[in-house]
């Protein structure tokens, strides 16, 4: 269909842009071709035929709205870089989006950046090995990492002892000594419980040296609080900072303090984010505390002094909304403030008594009465309280003994809730508190979809085309889904639903797409389109007035001129207009709330049940349309090597190589070496590799863009950044917007940044082949670490070749996939001693500490591509990763940190149990704590779990692991795995829910709620606990989908019962290690919290 009106107006018109616009300005053509999307009627063309209607689409979509109506989605480059690389470095050339990947899979654990600062850095799983006590929680290792499983069952004939948390009885607990059947949600109650236990018996009890030494030196907990006054209670502020006691000195107002235990005074240690930047703190940024003796209280001894009772919240409620509890802290007087330190309150925040203090404290482990005893976790998680004692003292007592060895495997099972980030908090808190983290065979180990990207600085470089245009847009994956795909129009709760009791009412009668707004307006998120008008036109406005770019968006913004796209995300303007997908399968496997997808962003037909918002719950700052658009994508293109739910869905599917028929690197998080994909054969009859592909799409856009768009000149919007200056924007993380102060707005300081980027269209392709300048001229940062290597460029130069004409005359050559892996690996520190010895060298101007030795004596080795298709080969010691390889030890995160007393990504510079960001703390979560799964029967309307509808249908949990017959959506629909498994969709469910509504294994069900519906297959297993059901991750719509009794449309995907829910805390950023990074922080596309009405259904089905 697409493609008969597409000739048409190509043989009328002359012109392929001509002939795309034609289609564009017909509202009836337009609709035609969307309704039909997923419906047949894919045809073959030419390769020439579809790279020239991409293109055009492309250009068309520029000139008409400008390049951030562009996107392109494509996940986890570890596993192919130069795949993934080459399709970015496209998108980011024309000026278009890309969307990350990591946050909006709910892979990215939040509270990483929280705690360290630092994306997610673990152990290969070859350190499992040095563990001697091993937790699995919320990761079925047999299942889900299956090629490393070994290493988890080998470690118990060393003695170790292995403890499998999990609802159901998973695989990993045949493997396991004990298992602790935590309920589905709850793991953070029994972490807090563990912590209570560790902190009584470890800390308060007793002094354990090895713990106390320990998170002195390398945590927050001696740092000095604020309490303020708020509504009447005393709670805790801010930190205090240098800038609070009156000091002067650069950025002081980043300086926390604390107490000097040996002589008493209020000192300002070393290592801490104001002394990351600036002159003063050169050589000062470090852990070296030097004669300072840090003290974890400011109690007197005996528990003598000043005392106040302060208020913290809880959500232990039965329906999760926030009370207070009130418990009492020592506290002094530093100038005009009450403070004690985090470590006080984290004992008031635990529950754990000492005597002379006020407040409401339990009288033991056996007090179920008040959080967070043994007692008190076990009507809720189902946990025996004996259970949870043993286990804590256990994994204490074994971190003593063997100095930090004691490890938890993290996954999916607690991260991808709404609040994960809560759970992973509690659960890193006792790794903290017993000193394991950044030790070898201790420590964290969370594994879910990152797949480590080894030679990252490279691959940063040449994916995101920063050799010849910097910044890149950037967009955090949830938020731009949750907008477009007009899912916040059916989102009727409040931010303030979730808020606590002892919040300073930042939230209060806000929507989401509220926060949201204030969170672009001030820089701390991203969000494309920028703006309602054009960043070209923009820019030509400037130029026809003699004004200033920046000065005249601006004033513009501030004058109500211009406004954020954000704000109307309706207006067609304002639409994404061309997605590309590639290495991906965004709609069979990560498009949460995928019926949403369909409808508003595809403008096909979808199962969705759900009404909008009622007016009284709508957004305040959001145009809303009462016409809701149906299909805003004039263009879905693909590139796979087969069928899935997002090619049957796409307007052109290019055809793609396989790992076997083309070169790439390939790198993970599980072992140290770089891999190298190299052709067996050529790709079969019309196939290509992602390179190819897109330097196919490349040449073509160039060649319509000599007509039709020429240079101009781009003004893009960036964000205030981790790991750069921008952290320093906003004091205490307080939330300053200018719009409601009435203020102008200050790039880089009160808004995200402003940069005028010229976009040499005609010349895309040639820059696409060419490594850029900006290599040499602005060298390569990475974490904040800077090298430059122009030897590198010379070499490359040399050995590639160079353009010999056009912009790119005299730069080397990327215009073969091998030579894009070998420009990758020559421009990181991993795969190039050099540059690792030089960044290393850096970082010791800063910190004033000895680190080049951790790569010296790998200066002269290069790892070549060659190299990597020899064999596998391990990685270099780099700055760009916090662990250390050095002398073939095993990798683990932040021994780099631990050991050579470099400072983590943060405030303090110290792992953070306190975060006192404005956004954070109306949540109630300055400090770990437990919050139950979200009750969607208050927030939402929907049967409270465990409702019977009437005996025809029970309400339940539902959840979507990842499946053993599967590696995400690819190969369950091979023979072998069907033949294996069920052979199509499945939910599984205990055999208690199955008697409740008359179902017996292998029935037919249907499962309903109001974001679609999906039929399939029982599976009655004693296995399942009560009460939830699980349907593995993505089975497909390919396979066995039998049309629904609900609307007589075609079932939907393990998706279509999910919908995404935006944590309002997520936003936050501009502040310390809450500030954005591309897939280091943002809105997760959390899933875990949904329920579903599941009934027997007839079992006669249609298709």
């Amino acid at each position: 269909m697409l493609v008969e009106m597409y000739r048409e107006a190509r043989e009328r018109l002359g012109d392929p842009v001509d002939a795309w616009a034609d289609i564009q300005a017909d509202p009836a053509r337009r609709r035609k071709y969307q309704q039909a999307r997923g419906k047949g009627g894919l045809v073959r063309v030419t390769w020439a035929e579809a790279t020239e209607m991409i293109a055009a689409a492309h250009v068309h979509a520029i000139k008409t709205y400008g390049p951030d109506r562009i996107a392109g989605f494509s996940p986890i480059p570890a596993m192919s870089m130069v795949s993934f690389a080459a399709g970015s470095r496209f998108v980011e050339l024309l000026g278009g989006v890309m969307t990350s990947f990591y946050d909006w899979y709910a892979d990215l654990p939040v509270a990483s950046p929280q705690v360290f600062g630092d994306q997610t850095d673990v152990p290969e799983s070859g350190d499992w090995w040095d563990a001697s006590y091993l937790m699995m929680w919320g990761s079925n290792v047999p299942v889900t990492r299956t090629p490393d499983a070994h290493w988890m069952a080998e470690v118990r004939y060393r003695g170790a002892k292995v403890v499998s948390v999990s609802p159901d009885y998973a695989d990993n607990t045949k493997f396991a000594d004990e298992w602790m059947p935590c309920a589905a949600g709850t793991d953070g109650a029994m972490a807090m419980a563990m912590g209570h236990v560790i902190l009584s018996e470890f800390f308060v009890t007793r002094r354990e040296p090895f713990f106390v030494d320990y998170v002195r030196q390398f945590t927050d907990l001696p740092f000095l609080v604020a309490l303020e006054e708020r509504g009447g209670r005393l709670v805790p502020g801010k930190n205090l900072t240098a800038a609070d006691l009156g000091e002067s000195s650069e950025n002081a107002a980043f300086k926390p303090v604390l107490v000097n235990g040996a002589t008493g005074e209020v000192v300002v240690p070393h290592g801490s984010l104001g002394f990351r930047y600036g002159d003063e703190g050169v050589g000062k940024w470090n852990l070296d505390l030097g004669d300072v003796v840090p003290a974890l209280t400011v109690g007197a001894p005996g528990g003598e002094g000043e005392t106040a009772a302060v208020h913290l919240p809880r959500f232990d409620t039965p329906d999760g909304h926030g009370e207070t509890l009130v418990r009492g802290v020592p506290v002094r007087r530093v100038g005009d403030h009450r403070v004690c330190t985090v470590f006080d309150l984290l004992l008031a925040q635990y529950g754990v008594p000492r005597s002379g203090l006020p407040g409401e404290w339990p009288g033991g482990f056996d007090d179920a009465s008040t959080p967070y005893t043994p007692a008190w976790q076990e009507p809720i998680t189902g946990v025996s309280a004996a259970q949870v004692i043993r286990i804590a003292r256990e994994f204490a007592t074994n971190a003593v003994d063997s100095g930090g060895r004691s490890m938890i495997i993290m996954g999916a099972g607690i991260c991808q809730w709404f609040h994960g980030d809560a759970i992973y908090r509690a659960v890193l808190s006792l790794l903290l508190l017993t000193g394991s983290m950044g030790r070898n065979g201790g420590g964290w180990a969370h594994y879910v979809g990152q797949e480590k990207c080894r030679p990252v600085t490279g691959w940063a470089t040449v994916a995101m085309g920063t050799d010849w245009s910097r910044p890149p847009r950037q967009m955090a994956g949830t938020s731009y889904w949750y907008v477009h795909t007009d899912q916040w129009r059916y989102d009727g709760y409040r931010a303030d639903a979730l808020a606590s009791p002892t919040g300073r009412g930042n939230f209060r009668d806000r929507h989401t797409m509220d926060v949201m707004t204030s969170a672009v307006s001030m820089g701390w998120t991203p969000f494309y389109p920028q703006f309602d008008r054009s960043s070209l036109d923009l820019a030509d406005e400037a130029a026809a007035q003699g004004r200033d770019v920046v000065e005249h968006v601006t004033s513009r913004l501030a004058s109500g001129e211009l406004k954020f796209a954000v704000t109307d995300p309706d207006d067609p303007r304002n639409w994404p207009r061309v997605l590309s997908v590639w290495r991906a399968n965004l709609l069979g496997s990560s498009s949460k709330g995928n019926e949403y997808f369909l409808r508003h962003l595809l403008g096909t037909s979808s199962n969705l049940q759900a009404q909008p918002a009622p007016e009284d719950l709508r957004p305040n700052e959001v145009t809303w349309r009462d016409d809701i658009p149906e299909g805003k994508l004039d263009l879905l293109m693909s590139i796979d090597f087969r069928m899935t739910s997002t090619t049957l869905l796409s307007d052109v599917v290019l055809p793609a190589a396989t790992w076997y028929e083309k070169s790439d690197l390939s790198s993970t998080d599980m072992h140290p070496y770089l891999h190298a994909f190299t052709a067996a054969i050529d790709p079969p009859w019309e196939t290509r590799s992602d390179f190819d592909a897109f330097g196919a799409v490349a040449r073509t856009f160039s060649v319509l863009a000599r007509r039709h768009l020429g240079v101009r000149r781009d003004v893009v919007m960036g964000t205030l950044q981790h790991d750069t200056p921008g952290a320093m924007a906003y004091r205490g993380g307080s939330e300053q917007d200018w719009r409601a102060r009435g203020e102008t707005p200050v790039p880089g300081a009160t808004m995200g940044p402003l940069v005028v980027v010229e976009r040499d269209y005609p010349a895309v392709a040639e820059k696409w082949a060419a490594l850029g300048p900006l290599v040499e001229q602005a060298g390569l940062t990475t974490k904040g670490v800077t090298t430059h290597p122009d030897r590198e460029v010379g070499e490359l130069a040399a050995r590639h070749g160079v353009l010999d004409s056009g912009v790119a005359a005299g730069r080397p050559a990327l215009d073969t996939a091998e030579k894009m892996a070998e420009t990758i690996l020559a421009l990181s520190g991993t795969s190039n001693g050099r540059l690792a010895v030089q960044g290393f060298r850096e970082l010791e101007k800063r910190t004033g500490r000895p680190l080049a030795h951790l790569a010296e004596g790998s200066e002269e080795r290069r790892i070549s591509f060659a190299d990597t298709q020899a064999r596998p080969v391990p990685v270099i010691t780099s700055p760009e990763w916090s662990g250390s390889e050095t002398g073939g030890r095993r990798y683990a995160p932040f021994t780099v940190n631990i050991e050579e007393l470099k400072p983590f990504h943060t405030l303090t510079g110290r792992m953070h149990f306190f975060l006192d960001h404005d956004w954070i703390e109306e949540l109630g979560e300055q400090l770990p704590i437990f919050r139950p799964p979200l009750d969607m029967a208050r927030l939402f309307g929907e049967p409270a779990v465990g409702d019977r509808q009437g005996g025809i249908g029970l309400s339940v949990r539902y959840l979507t692991p990842h499946s053993k017959w599967s590696i995400h959506s690819e190969y369950q629909d091979n023979l072998f795995m069907l033949s294996l498994s069920r052979g199509g969709p499945t939910m599984w469910m205990s055999p208690n829910d199955a008697a409740k509504i008359e179902v017996r294994d292998n029935d037919w069900v249907e499962a309903v709620n109001r974001n679609g519906v999906v039929v399939c297959r029982a599976i009655v297993s004693h296995r399942m606990p009560d009460g939830v059901v699980y349907v593995y991750h993505a089975q497909e719509r390919t396979i066995d989908v039998p049309l629904t009794e609900t609307t007589g449309q075609r079932g939907g995907i393990h998706n279509s019962l999910t919908r995404l829910l935006i944590k309002p805390s997520h936003l936050a950023g501009g502040y310390a290690q809450t500030s954005f990074a591309f897939n280091y922080l943002g809105p997760t596309g959390n899933q875990r919290d949904e329920v579903t009405v599941v009934r027997r259904r007839s079992q006669e089905v249609t298709y």
